[in-house]
Parts: structure tokens; C-alpha cells; sequence
């Protein structure tokens, strides 16, 4: 049976990206009177995907319950050098948090993650995602993220996956979930036979093992939760956020 991202649609691996305090349709890959497929080529929007992947060794994972902590908490991040930040569509307050950060937050990158179809990857969009990352791959997805201007870094966990998803032009892949489905030295098998694809593993990552991945040659970043406990979160404990983004910082690559 055929994998869903196998089919041909022309995606790319991103789509370019929205400059702080910038509206939609002035993208890096576009301008008013010039056409996606004019000026987005695959290279713009792997080029707009790799700039934001190599800001920092760790992009920080995040589930926001409540609003008003997505500014400050982004503040604690950028002060501690993480300035990608993912904010996962998992609650309600998501959206708005990913605005509030985009519109609040200076040199803060937000991103989008748990993307699962084109009205989420619209909608985060809209509310200002700069990145668009989904768990995993889906011919809607692949679409919504052709016709965007915003990067996506598509979910792969498999060698299959990571193939059909080279077929429709990603070199740049999130995998997931990393540890549970086989960890640095599963996606280390993958470096040779897959030489080119390079991946932002996600998924049971910590401060104990996120080197062993940003040793791999195939990894540019990991993907973490640990810079933001939720305890910390929840007592404003915004001085100790910034130091465990500095220790992240830290970790060679």
C-alpha cells in the first residue's frame, strides 16, 4: 500500500517565512504582485525552513493552557538564546498564544506544531506561525503547505516515510515520536541510506540525551520540553526558564 505523502503533488519543503509585525502576503518568498509559484522555489523555502532550524541546537516544545503566560515565557526563551520557539495546537489557548508572541514578543520565531490538516496549518498562519510542524504526513498537509508561503517540517518516523516524503522534494524532516521509535541510533541507520535528509527529532528528548542526537550527522536540532517545565510555567519561574534556554544553548551540534 502506498504511503499518502507518495503522491506527486510538487510540495515543497517549506514556504517562506512572515517577517516580525509583517501581514500575510509579504512573505520572504513573495511579494504583493508576484506569485507563489513565481518566486517560492523549493530551494527559498528550504533555505526559509534551515535558517530558523540553525537559530539554536534546541527548539523548545511547548503546550500553552494559559494565554497570558505565552508572552512571558517566550521573553524567558529569547533572553536564554532560544529564539525558535513551537507552540503545539493541543489546547484551546494555542492560537491566540501563537499571536500574542508574534505580535508582543521581540525576536521571538513562533511556530505551529501538531498541525493535522489545511484549516489548522491556515489558522496558525493567520494568527502568525513563521513554521508549521506536523506530527506527520498527509497529502492534505502536503498541500496546504504547497500553496503557503510558511515552511513545514513534515513528521516522518519510518524509511518509508522519510522516501516518499524525498519524493515530493522535503529534505528537511521533524522525526517523531524519536525515542519510541528507535532513538539516536535508529535515525543514525538512516544517515547513510538516506544521505541528504536531515531531521529535527521530537519526542521523549531530554537534557540527558538530546547529545546523543546533535551528534548524528542527519540531525540539525532537537525538539524538547524540558527548557519549559510546566511547574515552572505555572509559578512564573521566568528567571529559571531562561537559564535552563541557556543550558540548552550550550549543547554542541
Amino acid at each position: 500500500m502506498r504511503h499518502p505523502a507518495a503522491g506527486r503533488m510538487g510540495a515543497g519543503d517549506a514556504g517562506g517565512r512572515r517577517r516580525h509585525g509583517q501581514s500575510r502576503g509579504k512573505g520572504l518568498c513573495e511579494t504583493p504582485s508576484q506569485s507563489i509559484e513565481r518566486n517560492c522555489t523549493v530551494a527559498d523555502k528550504t533555505n526559509a525552513l534551515l535558517s530558523i532550524l540553525k537559530l539554536q541546537p534546541v527548539v523548545p516544545v511547548l503546550v500553552i493552557d494559559d494565554v497570558a503566560t505565552a508572552v512571558p515565557l517566550a521573553r524567558a526563551l529569547v533572553a536564554g538564546g532560544l529564539k525558535a520557539i513551537e507552540i503545539t495546537l493541543r489546547t484551546p489557548a494555542a492560537l491566540d498564544a501563537i499571536r500574542a508572541v508574534a505580535n508582543e514578543v521581540e525576536g521571538a520565531v513562533p511556530g505551529a506544531g501538531t498541525i493535522l490538516n489545511a484549516r489548522q496549518y491556515e489558522e496558525a498562519v493567520d494568527a502568525g506561525s513563521r513554521f508549521i510542524v506536523s506530527p506527520g504526513t498527509t497529502l492534505e498537509i502536503l498541500e496546504a503547505a504547497r500553496k503557503s508561503r510558511v515552511p513545514l517540517l513534515p513528521g516522518a518516523a519510518t524509511a518509508s516515510e522519510v522516501m516518499a516524503l524525498r519524493e515530493e522534494g522535503y529534505t528537511v524532516m521533524k522525526f517523531f515520536p524519536a525515542e519510541q521509535a528507535g532513538g539516536a541510533a535508529y535515525l543514525k541507520s538512516l544517515s547513510s541510506p538516506l544521505a541528504g535528509s536531515v531531521f529535527c527529532p521530537t519526542g521523549g528528548i531530554t537534557a540527558q540525551n538530546a547529545g546523543d542526537y546533535l551528534s548524528l550527522p542527519n540531525v540539525i536540532c532537537v525538539g524538547g520540553s524540558w527548557v519549559a517545565p510546566k511547574a515552572m510555567v505555572e509559578a512564573g519561574d521566568w528567571d529559571g526558564i531562561t537559564r535552563l534556554a541557556m543550558e540548552a544553548c550550550k549543547l554542541a551540534r
